[in-house]
C-alpha cells in the first residue's frame, strides 16, 4: 500500500471520531429520565389492556350482553320453582348472579394473555426496563375495570327486575368491592394457565372445567339447607360460598359473619401461590 493510501485510510477511520465525541457530549450532557415506577408501568399497560377495546368493540359483549342474559335467564328460570315469585327470590338470587356473572367473565384474562404471548408482544415487554410482573398486574388492572362495568350492568338489570337492596348504595358499593378483590385474585390462576398452556381454546376448556364446581356448587342458586348432605359439606368448604355469603350480607343490610375474613384469607392465598407461580414462569418462559 502506498503512503497516500495509508493516509487517506487513516483519516477515513479517524473522521466519524468528531461527530462520536459530540454525540457522547450530547449524551452526557443531558439529564437521565427517572426509571418508570412499578405503579406508573402498570397503570399504563392497564390502559393499554382499555385501549383493546376500543379497537376490538366485540371484547365488551361479556361485560354487557353476557350478565344481562345470565340474570334473566336464572331469575326466571328458578324464581317461580324457588319462591314462589320472582319478586320474592330476587333479594336472594341478585348478589349471587352478580358473582356469578363476574367470575365467569375472569377467565377470558388467561384467554387474551396467551393470545399477546402467541403474537409475541410479551418477549418485548420481558426486554423494556420496567418492573417485571407490571404488564401482568396492568392487564388484570384493565380487566377490573371489565368486571366494574359487568357488577353496574347486572345491578340495573336487577333493579329493573325488582331487587331493592337494604344496604342501600353502600352495601351495593362494599358489595361489589369484595367482589372484585376476589375476581382480581382469582385471574392470577388464569394468567398462570396462560404461560403453561399453548392455546386459547385449552385455557378456556379449563378455566370453565375449574368454575363450574365453584359456581354451580355453591349457594348462589338456593340455600344449601336442601342439598344431600355430601353436597352440603362441599358447599361449606366452597370459596364462592363464603363470598357470596358476604357480598349478600353486605347488600341486604345483614350483619356480616366470618365469610368477610375467609374471603380475604383466600384472596390474599390466590395471589400468593400463583402471583409467584406466574413470575417464576414468566422469567423463565421454557
Amino acid at each position: 500500500m502506498t503512503t497516500d493510501e495509508t493516509t487517506a485510510s487513516a483519516e477515513t477511520t479517524t473522521a466519524p471520531a468528531p461527530q462520536a465525541s459530540a454525540i457522547a457530549h450530547a449524551l452526557a450532557s443531558s439529564e437521565r429520565p427517572a426509571r418508570p415506577s412499578a405503579l406508573s408501568t402498570s397503570v399504563t399497560f392497564g390502559w393499554r389492556a382499555l385501549l383493546k377495546i376500543k379497537h376490538v368493540p366485540e371484547q365488551l359483549f361479556d361485560v354487557t350482553v353476557f350478565p344481562v342474559i345470565m340474570t334473566l335467564l336464572f331469575t326466571y328460570l328458578f324464581g317461580g320453582a324457588i319462591a314462589g315469585s320472582v319478586s320474592a327470590y330476587i333479594a336472594y338470587i341478585a348478589p349471587g348472579v352478580l358473582v356469578q356473572s363476574v367470575l365467569f367473565i375472569t377467565m377470558y384474562t388467561g384467554t387474551t394473555l396467551r393470545t399477546d404471548i402467541d403474537k409475541g408482544v410479551f418477549d418485548r415487554f420481558r426486554s423494556l426496563p420496567i418492573w417485571r410482573p407490571s404488564p401482568l398486574v396492568g392487564m388484570l388492572l384493565g380487566d377490573a375495570v371489565r368486571f366494574i362495568v359487568a357488577s353496574i350492568v347486572t345491578s340495573i338489570v336487577c333493579l329493573a327486575i325488582g331487587w331493592r337492596p337494604a344496604g342501600g348504595v353502600v352495601g351495593v358499593v362494599l358489595g361489589v368491592a369484595l367482589l372484585l378483590v376476589f375476581a382480581f385474585s382469582l385471574g392470577w390462576i388464569w394468567t398462570f394457565l396462560s404461560l403453561i398452556l399453548r392455546t386459547p381454546g385449552s385455557i378456556m376448556g379449563v378455566a370453565s372445567f375449574v368454575l363450574m364446581p365453584l359456581l354451580f356448587g355453591s349457594n348462589i342458586f338456593v340455600d344449601p339447607a336442601t342439598m344431600p348432605g355430601w353436597l352440603q359439606a362441599w358447599v361449606n368448604v366452597n370459596p364462592v360460598s363464603d363470598l357470596v355469603t358476604g357480598v349478600r350480607a353486605l347488600m341486604n343490610g345483614e350483619q356480616i359473619g366470618s365469610e368477610l375474613a375467609i374471603t380475604l384469607g383466600w384472596s390474599a392465598a390466590l395471589v400468593a401461590v400463583f402471583g409467584s407461580l406466574t413470575m417464576w414462569k414468566y422469567r423463565d418462559p421454557r
